[in-house]
């Protein structure tokens, strides 16, 4: 547990931007200590086509991703919905971050996946890593469409079943 017997929740989909970003979103909002990753080996948004994808490294600031989509497509990138996303992300913290890469960042009590992919990359991960507290982790997945409306509702779930889970123990 985290600072105080607190719950420390960490919400993880492939990129670190829209369904662990909305849900590290309500669950910050909440009171809840929570972190997000992705696990992806970039991050990777639409582009103009479905083979023309926006690409950038984990670590490469939501501003500056902000400005650089800004700048290519305004409407294209206001209508699709990765403008707005983009500025909530700002909202809640600087960078996109790796799940591979956390290992300093602590432990948690509880890991929420949005996909099975992503499940098993941080069962793997998790697998792979050298013991050091032999703490035992809750992880859930909890599979969430990648789209705006999607991710809206599978963090208000993620809140409720974090919520339930934290009363509980």
């Amino acid at each position: 547990m985290g600072a105080e017997g607190k719950w420390r929740f960490a919400m993880v989909c492939s990129s670190n931007m829209n369904r662990s970003m909305e849900a590290h979103s309500l669950l910050g909002r909440a009171g809840l200590d929570v972190a997000s990753y992705g696990t992806g080996t970039h991050v990777k948004l639409p582009g103009p086509s479905l083979h023309e994808p926006n690409v950038y490294d984990f670590g490469t600031p939501y501003g500056a991703i902000y400005d650089d989509l800004r700048r290519k497509d305004p409407d294209l990138y206001k209508r699709n919905g990765l403008l707005p996303m983009l500025k909530r992300n700002t909202s809640v913290k600087l960078a996109p971050q790796r799940w591979q890469d956390n290992a300093g960042d602590g432990v948690f009590d509880m890991i929420l996946t949005f996909e099975e992919r992503v499940f098993d990359l941080v069962i793997e991960d998790m697998n792979n890593r050298e013991p050091r507290l032999m703490k035992s982790v809750l992880i859930v997945n909890m599979d969430v469409k990648d789209n705006h409306e999607e991710a809206g509702v599978g963090a208000k779930l993620a809140l409720e079943l974090c919520q339930k889970v934290y009363k509980v123990v």
